[in-house]
């Protein structure tokens, strides 16, 4: 688990404030889990806000170097999942939110205050080659 593991996920956790998410988590579930070192788990009002979060995510992440694993479910089916490595993004409709409940499945994983961790900006330096 690395420091820029976290800022991935509060930059997500930004974003998808800049967009009007309402009950935006930070999860360090990284020593729970072999898949990932972060969870970002946000409320969407509507299946439009939910696509825009999504899409504001998947833009500005790219934009900052970031390679996306992969996106499952949709913002029509009230849930969208962005997998970013490090983080993986868990996008909900009120009742998703609900129904899935990830607060109290991963409640042991300590909460990150994402809002005192500044958001990235500009692309990954590129890595090292051999």
């Amino acid at each position: 688990m690395t420091e820029d593991a976290q800022a991935l996920a509060c930059t997500c956790a930004h974003l998808a404030n800049e967009r009007k998410a309402e009950d935006i988590l930070v999860l360090n579930v990284g020593q729970l889990t072999f898949f990932t070192d972060y969870f970002v788990i946000a409320t969407g009002r509507n299946e439009r806000q939910i696509r825009a979060i999504a899409e504001e995510i998947l833009s500005r992440t790219k934009s900052l170097g970031r390679g996306v694993i992969g996106v499952e479910g949709q913002a029509e089916f009230g849930w969208v999942l962005i997998d970013l490595g490090d983080a993986v993004v868990h996008l909900f409709s009120p009742p998703a939110r609900q129904t899935y409940d990830l607060e109290l499945l991963w409640g042991s994983a300590p909460r990150t205050q994402w809002e005192r961790v500044p958001p990235l900006t500009g692309a990954r330096p590129a890595e090292r080659q051999p």
